[in-house]
């Protein structure tokens, strides 16, 4: 298992910022202040590296970890963010998502890697916008999901899975199932988090939820994903 700096791993919760999306002064004080553990800056929709600097900025005076999901290789890195979250899509349709991206982001970046976390995602919402643009296979069996789990940790050896539901609520006992088949590897979920009840029933599973349609959508329920 790789070692690295890792203070994500005392995280429970992490809210999630969309680029593409507008986010108010009073809304993004409040979210920092909330007692979320970091800022996730990720999309998958008209994403550009205009529009992660812009919400790179606004997040510039806070004392809270940043990290930058990018979505391609177009979108670079910025010396302001903590770490850099690069997804590995285990059920994709496009070897690109495993490899193919990677290797073109690390052909045209200077990339700092002591600030890069693998991370292997497992895309399960086939209506969403990452399924449709990773061409991910998510007509899975429980087991067949805890085999891409085992493979990240076993034989890539990464040191997260991330179980993206991406707009809609997934199967806590999935969750459960997955996070028993992991010894060391972190399991992140995100997903559909839009209540206090939601974020208390995935918090019993997961190391950490990511939370973050809620945001746009009712900042007062978002602060009851809280833990």
């Amino acid at each position: 298992m790789i070692q690295r700096t890792v203070p994500w791993k005392k995280w429970k919760h992490i809210t999630k910022l969309d680029p593409d999306k507008y986010i108010s002064p009073a809304d993004l004080a409040t979210i920092v202040g909330s007692g979320t553990d970091a800022i996730m800056i990720s999309g998958t929709q008209n994403i550009t590296d205009q529009k992660v600097s812009r919400l790179i900025s606004l997040l510039r005076d806070y004392p809270i970890p940043k990290i930058l999901e990018p979505v391609t290789p177009d979108v670079g890195w910025s010396d302001e963010v903590d770490f850099i979250f690069v997804p590995m899509v285990l059920n994709t349709g496009d070897v690109n998502w495993i490899v193919g991206k990677h290797k073109e982001w690390i052909m045209t970046h200077t990339i700092e890697w002591a600030k890069v976390i693998p991370e292997a995602y497992i895309v399960l919402n086939p209506e969403s916008a990452v399924a449709k643009l990773t061409k991910s296979k998510t007509a899975l069996t429980h087991d067949e999901i805890i085999a891409y789990a085992r493979y990240a940790e076993n034989y890539l050896q990464l040191p997260l899975v991330y179980i993206e539901y991406s707009g809609t609520y997934g199967d806590p006992r999935l969750v459960m199932r997955v996070r028993d088949a992991l010894t060391e590897t972190y399991l992140f979920y995100g997903g559909g988090i839009e209540s206090h009840e939601t974020a208390a029933e995935m918090s019993r599973y997961a190391d950490v939820i990511v939370v973050g349609n809620v945001v746009y959508q009712n900042i007062e329920k978002f602060i009851e994903t809280i833990p």
